[in-house]
């Protein structure tokens, strides 16, 4: 199982009027999009263009800082869809499996816990670097 994107930008903070330096939160967390993909054993299970990643990664990396006895299932709440669950991540007995909402029937095959951490962490990084090659300071998504 691997998150991944590619062609990240944030096209429209200077149309809202803001440069990296002075864009809120909110700002950051809408606009700096990448083309996200759902892969598994190399093959795309579920892909989106123009995708909040920096929103993403912020949330999951705060999912992995909840104790592990209060941590449920994750699903992105994302302030730019109506839809609650366009990632998430489940709990099954035989480890974690990884869909979204907008295709209830897809999952990716079961992982352990430490595989989990591993990929989200590795995303996590990537969008961090990425933000920051984009001139933006990544200090408002915390590492995972």
């Amino acid at each position: 199982m691997r998150l991944d994107f590619r062609n990240i930008g944030a096209p429209d903070l200077s149309k809202r009027g803001y440069t990296p330096a002075n864009a809120p939160l909110v700002a950051l967390l809408l606009d700096i999009e990448a083309d996200f993909s759902i892969e598994e054993d190399g093959r795309t299970l579920w892909s989106q263009e123009c995708f909040q990643v920096a929103e993403l990664a912020r949330e999951l990396a705060h999912w992995l800082q909840v104790p592990e006895g209060d941590r449920g299932d994750f699903e992105l709440d994302s302030m730019d869809r109506a839809e609650r669950g366009v990632v998430r991540i489940v709990r099954s007995d035989t480890g974690w499996r990884l869909g979204t909402v907008l295709e209830p029937d897809l999952w990716t095959a079961p992982v352990c816990w430490e595989d989990l951490v591993a990929e989200i962490a590795r995303f996590n990084h990537a969008v961090r670097q990425a933000t920051a090659s984009l001139g933006i300071d990544p200090h408002f998504i915390p590492q995972a």
